[in-house]
Parts: C-alpha cells; structure tokens; sequence
C-alpha cells in the first residue's frame, strides 16, 4: 500500500467528524471530504512532510471550507438555501436530544472557532497542528479556543449568546 492510500485511510473518520461539525448535514459533509480527499491525492507530492499527513490535510479542509463560505456570502441568495438541516429527534432517546443540541450549539458559533474547537477537542490536534492547517499563528489558535469553549459554555448553561458583529476583528489581507 502506498503512503497517501494509508494516509487518507487513517485520515478518514477524522475527516468526517469534522466536516459534519462544520456543515452539520451528511450529505455536504460527505462532499466536503470527497473533495478533500480529491485534492490531498492530486497534490500528495506537494505535501512537504514537516508534519502528520492528517493534520495536512485538516488544512485541505479548511480552506476548501472557507472557499465554500466566501462564495456563498458573494450569492448571498444562494446561501440562504444552503443552512444547516435540522437534526431528527428522537423523543425516547436523551442522548440522541443531548447530541442535537450540542450540535445546534455549535453551529451557532463563528466558523472559525467551531474549526478551532473540532480540532483541538474531537480530533485532538495540537494546537501547533491546528495552526499549521488552518494557517493562523498558536496564539490565534489558542484565542480562538477559549472564545469558543467560554461561548459554548455560556450557551449550555442557557445564556443565550448573540453572536458578536460589532466591534469584530476582520483578517485583513
């Protein structure tokens, strides 16, 4: 077996996990990672192998992710369409309401500390791979997982956290 088949074999679960935490719809999460793993196979040469192949390709997802986000606010009207569905409930089963509602609450975070918050806490990224795949420096990184763990937590405990719009910091370029 070759090293980028082993790769995206171990890679995959991992993959998955995230992509639904980001788009929260199986269906776009399964293309989320269809493409990912697309691209990490046609550029597996590129990859440089300063670090673990699976972080590498968290970033392939990531910015495939934030491409995704970006053309959608350029056709706004095309975005509407595209929210996250509703997870079923099922009545009888409170972990399956417990799932949902965690789900929901992270949906309700900003894109980039839901990223932050998956890799970090369901993938258990370090936060020096979590940097080098969504390209941000440690300290964003660690910034970005304290804002989204204290929001979290908030939102738990039924404090209803709008999300910030004014006086938020923009990358800027």
């Amino acid at each position: 077996m070759r090293d980028q088949d082993e790769a995206a074999i171990v890679a995959c679960p991992g993959l998955r996990r995230y992509a639904h935490g980001l788009v929260s719809d199986r269906d776009r999460a399964d293309d989320l990672v269809q493409d990912t793993l697309e691209r990490a196979w046609s550029r597996f040469s590129m990859w440089q192998r300063r670090g673990e192949s699976r972080a590498w390709m968290f970033g392939i997802m990531h910015n495939h992710f934030v491409d995704r986000l970006r053309a959608q606010r350029a056709r706004p009207e095309e975005g509407a369409a595209d929210e996250p569905a509703e997870l079923p409930q099922r009545p009888m089963q409170t972990d399956g309401l417990e799932l949902r509602d965690l789900d929901r609450l992270l949906q309700r975070l900003p894109p980039e500390q839901r990223e932050v918050l998956l890799l970090v806490g369901v993938e258990e990224l370090s936060y020096r791979e979590v940097a080098m795949a969504i390209g941000v420096p440690i300290g964003t990184v660690m910034s970005r997982l304290s804002r989204a763990r204290a929001r979290l937590r908030e939102q738990m405990q039924g404090r209803d956290v709008a999300a910030p719009t004014a006086g938020r910091m923009q990358r800027v370029k």
